[in-house]
C-alpha cells in the first residue's frame, strides 16, 4: 500500500469511527464538579493561548483568547496581578506564588510540566533521556489534588498522540500504550501537533493528523474533557512555511468536529527570528484567528450541548477528499458544522435524517443560504474548507 492510500485509509477508519463513535455527551459541564475552575456556564468555551507574557493579555482578549496556560517561571504574584487587572484567568504551575493565591479565581487549574512524554534532556547538556514515566505524573498529579482538590489539572502531551513515528520520544518511540497511562494523572488531557510547519514530510501539510489526536486521545482519555494546541506561526520551520489562515480555520474546525473541547493557540516563532508572540504581529493571521474565535465563542451554547451521533450521511464526490461532520440540536434548530480533510476541492452532498419537505439552511458566516429538501443538501468545499450549517425548524 502506498504512502497516500495509507494516509487515506487512516482517515477513513478515523472519520468512520467519528461518526458513530460520538454519542450524545452529558449535558452537564465537565467543570461543574470543581468549585474553582473554569467556568461550567453553557457560553463558555475554552480558548487560550499557550506560554504568553501578561503585558500582552488584553490584545488577546480583543481577539477572543479567555485563557492563558502557563507563565514563563510562575506563576509570580505580578504575573498574577497583570492577568486579574486585564480580566484574564490562567492555567499554571502548583508553585509558592500560586499557592499564596489559591483563593484567587484568576487561577482556573493547575498544569504539569510540558510535554513529560517526550524524551527529556539529561543535566549539564549530556543528550537526552527517556521520557517521564507515566507513573511518576498520576504521582504528581495525586500531590497536585491532595493540596488543592478545588481545581482540575492540565495535562498537555507531545504530537505522537497523533504521529507513532514521532522520534523525539527517544527510547518510546511508537508506544502508544503508554498514553491510556499518562491520561490517568490528570483532569484535561491535551497535545500539540503542528502539520503546516512540520518538516518531517510524512506529517506536513496534512492537517487531518491534528483531527487524528483529538480522536486517539479522547479514546485514552475516556470521559476527561480533551483539547489540543492549534498552529498559526512558522515555529520553527526553516523554510519559514507556515498554516494560511484558511488551514488554521480547518485545524481548529477539524478539532472540535472530533472532540476537541478546548483550543490552544500556540504562538511562538524562532523562524526567521524568535518571537514570543509572534501571531500579535501578523496582522492578517491575527484578524483571521480573532474572527475564528469570536464565532465560536458565539456558537459555544452550541458546541457545549450534546452531539447528536448517526443522524447525517455524507457523499463527497471526489472520494480523496472526504469531508467530516458533527450533528448539534439546540434553540430548535439544527446545526451540522462540517470540514474538508484532505487539500482538494470537493462537492458534498448532506442527508440529515427524519427531515422531510423544504428547509432554510444558513451558512454561518458567509451571508447566504441554501435549500434541504427531505434532509438533504449540498455544498462546494474548497481545500480544507469548513461550513457551518444551520438548518431552520419546520414551519
Amino acid at each position: 500500500m502506498g504512502c497516500r492510500q495509507a494516509c487515506l485509509w487512516s482517515l477513513v477508519v478515523l472519520l468512520a469511527g467519528t461518526a458513530e463513535g460520538f454519542g450524545a455527551q452529558q449535558g452537564a459541564s465537565p467543570y461543574a464538579r470543581w468549585r474553582q475552575g473554569l467556568s461550567p456556564k453553557a457560553d463558555f468555551f475554552p480558548i487560550a493561548v499557550w506560554l504568553q507574557s501578561p503585558v500582552h493579555a488584553q490584545r488577546y482578549r480583543a481577539a477572543g483568547v479567555n485563557l492563558y496556560i502557563g507563565l514563563w517561571r510562575g506563576p509570580t504574584d505580578e504575573q498574577l496581578q497583570q492577568l486579574k487587572e486585564a480580566g484574564m484567568q490562567v492555567i499554571c504551575a502548583q508553585n509558592k506564588a500560586g499557592l499564596e493565591h489559591r483563593n484567587d479565581p484568576t487561577i482556573v487549574a493547575w498544569m504539569h510540566g510540558d510535554e513529560p512524554d517526550n524524551a527529556q534532556a539529561l543535566p549539564g547538556g549530556k543528550g537526552w533521556g527517556p521520557p517521564i514515566l507515566p507513573a511518576k505524573i498520576v504521582e504528581s498529579y495525586e500531590r497536585l489534588r491532595a493540596v488543592d482538590p478545588n481545581r482540575p489539572v492540565l495535562l498537555n502531551l507531545g504530537q505522537a498522540v497523533a504521529w507513532d513515528g514521532w522520534h523525539g520520544r527517544g527510547v518510546r518511540t511508537n508506544h502508544p500504550e503508554d498514553y491510556v497511562e499518562y491520561v490517568k494523572g490528570c483532569d484535561i488531557a491535551s497535545f500539540d501537533i503542528y502539520p503546516a510547519a512540520h518538516d518531517n514530510p510524512q506529517v506536513a501539510g496534512n492537517l487531518w493528523y491534528v483531527a487524528r489526536g483529538v480522536e486517539r486521545l479522547k479514546q485514552w482519555a475516556g470521559d476527561r474533557p480533551v483539547w489540543n494546541c492549534i498552529e498559526c506561526t512558522r515555529i520553527q520551520n526553516k523554510q519559514q512555511r507556515k498554516a494560511t489562515p484558511a488551514q488554521v480555520r480547518g485545524e481548529v474546525w477539524m478539532s472540535l468536529i472530533h472532540g476537541s473541547t478546548g483550543l490552544i493557540y500556540f504562538v511562538h516563532e524562532w523562524q526567521p527570528k524568535f518571537d514570543e508572540a509572534a501571531l500579535l504581529h501578523d496582522p492578517e493571521m491575527l484578524a483571521a484567528v480573532t474572527q475564528i474565535n469570536h464565532q465560536i465563542a458565539e456558537l459555544a451554547p452550541v458546541l457545549n450541548s450534546p452531539t447528536v451521533a448517526g443522524t447525517v450521511q455524507v457523499r463527497s464526490s471526489i472520494t480523496d477528499v472526504p469531508v467530516a461532520t458533527m450533528v448539534k440540536k439546540h434553540g430548535g434548530a439544527i446545526y451540522l458544522f462540517a470540514v474538508g480533510m484532505w487539500e482538494g476541492q470537493t462537492r458534498a452532498r448532506f442527508t440529515l435524517a427524519g427531515l422531510a419537505g423544504a428547509r432554510k439552511v444558513t451558512v454561518l458566516g458567509e451571508q447566504r443560504t441554501l435549500e434541504a429538501k427531505d434532509g438533504g443538501f449540498e455544498d462546494e468545499f474548497q481545500p480544507w474548507a469548513v461550513h457551518l450549517y444551520r438548518v431552520a425548524a419546520a414551519n
